[in-house]
């Protein structure tokens, strides 16, 4: 098949764009590289430098052909989002608009969105299952909540077969490619950092929840087993439906879990200090992936912090300064 990946210079779009490559489709690149890296577009994949806000753009590359859309490009600073809101209202909502309706008129009817757990907020209940309320706390997963519901309308209009997979969080490397941000908010490559001797420490922001260690617990997906879920949930799709799947792999591990983890697998002691809870924060946020396992068959391989903080490590070694060395 021919596919559109948006924001396929990004983190996880880059490692699915390689995957799909592997599985012999030809692919495009549609990206703005304000976030993400030429470097990281794998190929043979073609790079299209484009922005989702330009309508024009943006139908062009679709006049081009293709069978489906895997769409990842997005604002996803939580923070930022509470400064600037209209930021990622434009962004998130207003690209993915012009998306879909580029989408439209050139019939391509199949869309695998890149969506968010973000958009259930604080849950009442844990693991979190796709029937949860959403209810997010903040303008990213607020406007990822938004796409999702435009994703319905449009399906429902148009006959599009879109699958929505919202991820917990995301880890791990793939290879060549693996995670660079600026700023760096994830926990994982933050403290490889310090393992690294970039940074001095690692901030823990809240010691007293109600969990076993006093420190948060999230849902860990190792990137390799996500960019599988993508390939499945692609074949998965069905004409004017659209599909939602959680993502992560149903059990959860706190923060000092993974700095201790990482301690393990790099020999090396990573200082930590102690910092209040950040505004927002759940106690414990963990999928329940149930549905995706029974629907589409997917089941992570990679499970344990050993495997995800060992390839975040490998890739960490090979490009402490990213991909501009």
């Amino acid at each position: 098949m021919k596919l559109l990946v948006t924001g396929g210079a990004g983190y996880i779009g880059s490692i699915v764009a390689a995957r799909l490559l592997e599985d012999d489709h030809e692919v495009v690149v549609l990206d703005n590289l304000q976030q993400g890296h030429r470097d990281a577009v794998p190929l043979p994949a073609r790079l299209a430098e484009a922005d989702l806000l330009d309508r024009e753009a943006v139908l062009l590359t679709l006049g081009e052909g293709f069978d489906a859309v895997l769409h990842f490009a997005a604002l996803a600073l939580v923070g930022e989002s509470v400064s600037h809101p209209e930021r990622y209202y434009r962004t998130n909502v207003g690209g993915t608009l012009n998306l879909l309706e580029a989408m439209t008129t050139a019939g391509v009817s199949r869309l695998v969105f890149s969506s968010t757990c973000a958009v259930y907020g604080q849950p009442d209940e844990v693991p979190i299952a796709e029937t949860a309320l959403p209810q997010p706390t903040n303008p990213y997963g607020a406007s990822k909540l938004a796409v999702d519901r435009m994703i319905s309308d449009f399906s429902a209009a148009h006959g599009i077969g879109a699958v929505s997979l919202r991820y917990f969080n995301v880890a791990g490397a793939s290879g060549e490619l693996g995670e660079d941000h600026d700023p760096e908010t994830h926990l994982i490559p933050n403290v490889l950092k310090a393992a690294l001797g970039v940074s001095s420490r690692v901030e823990i922001f809240g010691t007293d929840y109600p969990t076993p260690d006093g420190t948060a617990i999230r849902d860990y997906i190792h990137i390799d087993d996500l960019a599988v879920a993508h390939v499945l949930a692609l074949a998965g799709t069905r004409k004017g439906e659209h599909r939602i799947f959680n993502l992560g792999n149903g059990s959860g591990f706190s923060v000092r879990e993974v700095i201790s983890a990482a301690q393990q697998v790099t020999g090396r002691e990573i200082p930590t200090v102690e910092a209040p809870r950040r505004p927002g924060d759940p106690p414990e946020l963990v999928a329940a992936s149930a549905r995706i396992r029974s629907e589409l068959g997917w089941k992570p391989q990679k499970p344990t912090l050993a495997e995800m903080v060992g390839d975040a490590w490998a890739f960490v070694q090979a490009h402490p300064d990213g991909y501009l060395h």
